[in-house]
C-alpha cells in the first residue's frame, strides 16, 4: 500500500520536476514529455487503455489513448500523461521496464487501480499538476467549501478526484474523499487530522448520506448536503451528532460517486 514516507518522496519529486519544466502557470505534461526526450502517440487505441509506457530499442515512448481521453489537453488526458510520466520519473518502475523485469502493461489512470505501481504513478500525477507550494498559496487563510476545490480543479485542469485527493494532503482544511461504485465503497482518502477514520456500515455505502440516497434511489443530485457523524463514520463517544457537510458527485451511467466530507 502507499504510505506516508513513499507519498513524500513521490511529491517531493513530482514537484521539482514541475518547477523545473513549468516554473509558472499551468503544469503542462506534454512539455515535460518533449523536453524529456520521450516519443509521444495519441491514438484510437480502443478501450485496451488510457494511457501505456513502453522502451524498446533503448527509448521511451507513451502512447495516449484518443478514443477514451478525446485529446492530449482534456483534465482526464493531462493526468494520464502525467501517469505515465511518473512510471518514467520515478526510478524503480523506469528502471524495471528499461531492464525488462516488468513489461509495458496498460494503464487505466485516476485511481481506478488497486495496483501498488499503478496507484504511485496516480500519486505522482497528482503531485505534478498540483503542486503543494502553488496550491498552498492559493488556499491560503480561504474558508473550505466545495466550491474552492472546484476552483482549483478548473485553474489546474484536473478531475475533482485528483484535485481532491490531493487537498486532502496539502489543503488547509481536513477532508475525507470516498468513491463508491454499486453501493461498495472502493477506497477512501483523508487528510492527517480527519477527526475519523473508520466508517460505519463496513464497506457499504451507509443509506442516511448523500451517497447512500443517490445508489438507493439513482437520483443524481449534485451538491452539498449537511450530515451528521454517525451517517458516515464510527463513533465511540457522544459526538455522533457532530455537523459534517458531503459534497457528492454521482455518475449514473457507471453507478459510482464520488463523496467529499468536512467538518462544519
Amino acid at each position: 500500500m502507499l504510505t506516508p514516507h513513499r507519498n513524500t518522496g513521490f511529491a517531493e519529486l513530482a514537484e521539482f520536476i514541475s518547477d523545473d519544466f513549468c516554473p509558472k502557470g499551468m503544469i503542462t505534461p506534454c512539455d515535460i514529455v518533449e523536453a524529456s526526450g520521450i516519443g509521444f502517440s495519441c491514438g484510437d487505441y480502443g478501450n485496451a487503455f488510457d494511457g501505456l509506457l513502453e522502451h524498446q530499442y533503448g527509448k521511451f515512448h507513451i502512447y495516449i489513448n484518443a478514443n477514451r481521453l478525446q485529446h492530449a489537453y482534456t483534465p482526464r488526458a493531462r493526468f494520464t500523461i502525467a501517469h505515465e510520466l511518473g512510471h518514467y520519473f520515478i526510478d524503480e518502475h523506469r528502471n524495471a521496464l528499461k531492464s525488462g523485469k516488468a513489461p509495458s502493461h496498460p494503464s487505466f489512470t485516476n485511481f481506478q487501480s488497486s495496483n501498488i505501481v499503478e496507484r504511485e504513478a496516480d500519486y505522482f500525477a497528482a503531485s505534478l499538476l498540483l503542486p503543494a507550494t502553488r496550491v498552498k498559496a492559493d488556499v491560503n487563510r480561504r474558508k473550505f467549501n466545495f466550491n474552492l476545490l472546484d476552483e482549483l480543479s478548473k485553474k489546474y485542469q484536473t478531475s475533482l478526484m485528483s484535485t481532491a485527493i490531493r487537498f486532502a494532503d496539502i489543503g488547509n482544511h481536513p477532508i475525507m474523499v470516498i468513491f463508491s461504485k454499486n453501493g461498495i465503497i472502493e477506497w477512501k482518502w483523508s487528510s492527517k487530522d480527519f477527526p475519523y477514520y473508520h466508517l460505519k456500515n463496513g464497506n457499504r455505502v451507509p443509506e442516511t448520506t448523500v451517497a447512500g440516497d443517490f445508489f438507493a434511489t439513482k437520483s443524481a443530485f449534485t451538491g452539498t448536503d449537511q450530515i451528521i457523524a454517525d451517517d458516515w463514520f464510527q463513533v465511540w463517544d457522544n459526538r455522533y451528532l457532530q455537523k459534517f457537510y458531503e459534497h457528492c458527485i454521482p455518475y449514473a451511467p457507471l453507478n459510482c460517486a464520488l463523496s467529499i466530507v468536512w467538518e462544519d
